[in-house]
């Protein structure tokens, strides 16, 4: 007997895995339960959980669903299921597809009856018949918790759609329609509960919600934040301001009921970060203040969502009226100026964004995934929906299928993105519905493949190379996502770039001799024309660079007439295109790098403006020229702050094998980061005030310094410990003159003290050597020949100068300054500041030097006339020869030093008394005196001014000429540079000359006033 009822469980394990379950044993204990006895004799039970996506799954998810039914309960589904063969593929469908919807039916047995109905509203649903469903079963208990019934009704209906959708009774856009419906009614019912708490609120208001992105084009996924927008208008009666405040709080209460989570779980997140101004913006406004907002502010991205728009509950009157309101904005955006760059950009930062780990998994985000197909099928509505009307679809499909109907797409293309976007969005669908979570990535478990790739069996059914449904699927998917990337950059940026090229030389067609229908001597002259100084050497250019029939060749010649055209827009187009060609002899092998130019289009321009506005920024470029990738990403020209430079540089400094292994990496990071800086100077991408990009960019370049300090003085303290053991000393390095002040130039050198302090026990002897070969070597690698940029540390201003020792300790600095110290000396110290190294030390050093910088008695007649002896003595003497004190920016007439003289004597002679006077800056120590009453406000504005102007102009020129200077550049091309740099046309540098001596001019006359004391 027992040999027998082995046999036939043995039996049993064989007919079970024939129907594809994995764990066969278990299955027969399962079907062994009371609650499924009998039902393993059964062959089309077997056979349809043999059909499911997991039999394993579908089976266990019926036992809990029938052990959770009461006996009569159960019956009535047993019988059921064995009879019927709908429900028995829309229940096993989903069971076998989901175990978040097999909890659901756990915890609420009775919704199998959500399977069964087959009427018309049952099979295709609308908003009506949702919203009838959650209302009933909402409002069915008076004492019922409303949010949790929300929840489990709307797991209902979310069951009845999967079931649909599993056994092929809905395509994918209908289940996607529906899925949006659900949504939109959703937020009614969400809406109603909040009324039925607060009727104070709703009786004030009326309030709509506009459904965006996928929700507003009635394309849903199964888990997705719902996007949307809420405005709102006062009823009669009602002050405005309340009414919005009221609608305020019936839109946040709605957005808790759908987003909250509780023990019947959550529905989804409802994102309102569309809205204008985003998160920062009100969450509710009128329909007045969102067209104000939209006319004047929105940029070209919230126009492109707004194509989604739609009124999806809430007042339907008042909803109406706000899509009324926006279409005519939304379908005139294309008119925008830098739209089609703008959108490139959008895109570009989207595939930008995507982990790395996640971009061949990606099905949503990543290059051939659904948002590239969004995203040109966007595009094309919004450039040729200005015009027809029948494009205006927020759909994808129906926008799609719009763009083949009237020729704006190929019918073969339009054929193989529809098919393409199906296929993704099934496969996203699946893979959401197992868990109901949120993700666009595909699974890489091999259980999670199986039982993904037998949900899209309906979908693989062409392939028959026979080597499992996981081969086939993965097969399919990469087959799509390379068509979808094909069609996209056809359909998306090629043609954009034709636009963008239409530009007063577009008719420069190039080719690898020259141009198209030009001779060597006409192009010659056409190149002269724009402004080329040697359009021989430019046309040889342009031939290397377009000549040949390769791929890079061939992109080149689509880029260099917008390229020509931009450079002859700058004070040297020569320059630029000379740079031009180096950085792409460099780089045109590197896969990135003309598909960054060719993709993003402001990537290009940014280039073409970098590389023909001077020399500085090209010659960092061209010593590693991969930092161009920095012009296609939208926050690659933002400095970066001092605490995310130390953490590299120090991490590098890490990772070096030895002090000039380490140091080497250091200057790396800052060589890129001083491109990074004077790019953002030459774009205008610091600041639109011309005077706070210049703090700005003083700012970053002491950032820079800083760091580059920190990680030299680790080297060096880390190279001396490797041969000698524990330093025997704590250094510190304290910024002095333009770098304590955070008005570095591009050319400045890094003004510093070093004061170090023995360990406990350490002789000071011993101390002071360890300290002096640390920063010597410290000193030595930082300016060695390399490929990147010197940075020279000059100490000249310690005690004693050039004759007295390079670092000393605290007490020695102690010492000197109580007894030898000179009023230059204090003047000086206005300046310091705590740099790099020790922070106690540094600290330490502030304190002693601030009773010196800020004397308590003010300056004795004597140190004041001394002050007076040698700032003439400078204006006498130090002028170069030759050199026109009119226009020298730093001690030249009404230049930096000038103002910075006289601010200083200001902060020696009131700092002790006026703290806001302690500050290292020069600006700002300005106006806390103007503030103080110390200085008349026009003559604190005729100082700023002319400080300002003077640093301008030196940044100009070391940026324009690639090298340090402190007057205006004598060669024509290079102070046209400059006058370019400073906002002044061609032909214009006079100008600039002729306002920076009457601006300095008067800045003189105040200086004569209040540090020289003359009338």
């Amino acid at each position: 007997m027992e040999e027998r009822a082995g046999s036939r469980v043995s039996r049993l394990e064989t007919r079970l895995v024939r129907r594809g379950f994995s764990d066969p044993d278990q299955a027969v204990r399962l079907l062994g339960e009371p609650a499924l006895h009998g039902l393993a004799a059964d062959p089309v039970l077997l056979d349809a959980l043999g059909a499911a996506a997991d039999p394993d799954q579908a089976l266990l998810g019926l036992a809990r669903l029938l052990e959770a039914l009461d006996p009569h309960e159960r019956h009535t589904l047993r019988d059921t299921l064995t009879a019927s063969k709908p429900l028995r593929d829309r229940l096993l469908g989903v069971l076998g597809a989901s175990t978040a919807l097999a909890d659901h039916l756990a915890r609420h047995p009775r919704d199998w009856h959500a399977l069964v109905s087959f009427e018309l509203r049952d099979i295709h649903p609308g908003r009506g018949d949702f919203l009838g469903e959650l209302t009933r079963r909402v409002w069915a208990e008076p004492d019922a918790d409303r949010a949790d019934a929300l929840r489990a009704a709307y797991r209902r209906c979310l069951l009845a759609i999967a079931a649909r959708d599993l056994s092929g009774t809905t395509d994918l856009p209908q289940a996607a329609a529906e899925l949006a419906d659900l949504a939109g009614a959703t937020l009614q019912t969400a809406l109603d509960i909040a009324a039925e708490q607060d009727p104070d609120a709703a009786a004030a208001c009326r309030l709509a919600v506009i459904g965006m992105g996928k929700c507003g084009g009635r394309e849903l996924n199964y888990v997705s934040d719902v996007d949307v927008i809420f405005v709102a208008e006062a009823r009669e009666g009602v002050e405005e301001h309340r009414a919005v405040q009221a609608a305020t709080r019936l839109a946040a209460h709605a957005m808790r009921l759908c987003s909250a989570t509780t023990g019947e779980g959550t529905i989804w997140p409802v994102d309102a970060n569309l809205r204008p101004e985003g998160r920062n913006g009100p969450l509710v406004r009128t329909l007045a203040s969102h067209l104000a907002y939209y006319q004047r502010w929105a940029k070209t991205w919230e126009f492109q969502a707004l194509l989604k728009a739609r009124p999806i509950a809430g007042d339907p009157e008042l909803g109406r009226a706000y899509a009324a309101a926006i279409a005519p904005l939304v379908w005139q955006a294309a008119a925008r100026e830098n739209f089609v760059t703008d959108v490139q950009q959008m895109r570009r930062r989207v595939v930008d964004a995507i982990p790395a780990g996640e971009v061949d998994r990606q099905l949503k985000l990543g290059p051939g995934g659904l948002r590239d197909v969004e995203f040109a099928v966007q595009l094309l509505q919004l450039v040729h929906g200005r015009t027809d009307e029948a494009l205006r679809s927020g759909n994808t499909l129906e926008a799609l299928a719009a763009l083949s109907a009237g020729g704006y797409v190929g019918r073969a293309d339009a054929a193989s993105l529809d098919a393409a976007y199906r296929f993704l969005r099934t496969l996203e669908h699946r893979i959401q519905l197992q868990r109901l979570r949120r993700t666009h990535l595909m699974p890489t478990d091999p259980a999670d493949l199986r039982r993904l790739a037998r949900t899209m069996a309906p979908l693989l059914q062409g392939d028959t190379r026979g080597d499992g449904p996981v081969a086939a699927l993965q097969r399919a998917w990469k087959r799509h996502a390379v068509e979808v990337r094909r069609l996209h950059e056809r359909l998306f940026y090629r043609p954009l770039l034709d636009a963008v090229a239409e530009l007063p030389v577009a008719e420069l067609r190039v080719t690898g001799s020259g141009a198209a229908g030009l001779s060597a001597e006409a192009a010659k002259q056409r190149l002269a024309a724009l402004g080329y100084a040697d359009p021989a050497a430019a046309l040889r250019h342009i031939s290397a660079l377009a000549s040949g029939v390769s791929r890079k060749a061939a992109i080149q010649r689509t880029l260099l007439p917008v390229l020509l055209g931009w450079f002859a827009d700058s004070a040297d187009p020569d320059a630029g295109l000379l740079n031009f060609r180096q950085v792409s002899d460099a780089l045109g092998r590197t896969p990135w790098y003309l598909r960054l130019l060719r993709d993003e289009g402001a990537a290009a321009e940014q280039l073409a403006r970098v590389l023909s506005a001077g020399r500085l920024a090209p010659d960092l470029l061209l010593r590693a020229p991969e930092a161009v990738a920095m012009l296609g990403d939208v926050g690659g020209l933002v400095p970066r702050g001092r605490a995310a430079l130390e953490a590299e540089v120090l991490a590098a400094v890490g990772r070096a094998a030895d002090p000039a292994a380490a140091v080497a990496a250091a200057r790396a990071v800052r060589r890129r980061e001083l491109f990074r800086t004077a790019a953002a100077d030459v774009l205008g991408r610091l600041d639109e005030d011309p005077a706070r990009a210049l703090d700005l960019a003083g700012e970053a370049l002491t950032s820079i310094t800083t760091a580059t300090l920190q990680g030299a003085l680790r080297a060096a303290g880390n190279g001396w410990e490797a041969r000698n053991g524990e330093l025997p000393t704590r250094i510190a390095i304290v910024a002095m003159g333009r770098y304590g002040g955070h008005e570095l130039g591009y050319g400045s050198d890094a003004d510093v003290l070093f004061v170090h302090e023995p360990r406990p026990g350490v002789r000071d002897e011993e101390a002071a050597r360890a300290a002096r070969e640390v920063v010597g070597e410290l000193r030595t690698l930082l300016a060695a020949p390399s490929v990147e940029p010197p940075l020279l540390v000059d100490a000249d201003l310690r005690p004693e100068g050039r004759n007295g020792p390079l670092v000393r300790t605290l007490s020695s600095y102690a010492a000197y300054y109580a007894r030898w110290s000179h009023a230059w000396e204090s003047q000086a110290l206005l300046r310091a500041e705590a740099a790099a190294g020790d922070e106690e030390l540094g600290a330490r050093f502030r304190e002693l030097v601030d009773p010196l910088r800020y004397p308590a008695t003010g300056v004795p007649d004597r140190d004041l006339m001394e002050i007076r002896r040698i700032k003439a003595r400078i204006e006498s003497e130090r002028l170069p020869r030759g050199a026109d004190p009119t226009t020298h920016t730093k001690i030249g007439r009404g230049g930096l030093a000038d103002v910075e003289w006289t601010v200083q004597l200001l902060q020696l002679r009131h700092g002790h008394e006026l703290p806001a006077l302690r500050t290292t800056r020069t600006r700002a120590a300005l106006a806390a005196a103007t503030e103080a009453g110390l200085v008349d406000r026009e003559d604190a504005e005729v100082l700023d001014a002319a400080w300002v102007l003077a640093s301008r102009v030196r940044a100009a020129v070391m940026l324009v000429r690639g090298r340090a200077g402190d007057s205006f550049p004598g060669d024509a091309r290079e102070l046209a540079g400059v006058a370019r740099y400073l906002g002044y046309g061609v032909g214009h540098s006079g100008e600039l000359v002729d306002e920076y001596r009457r601006t300095t001019r008067r800045a003189r006359r105040v200086v004569e006033r209040l540090f020289y004391g003359g009338e």
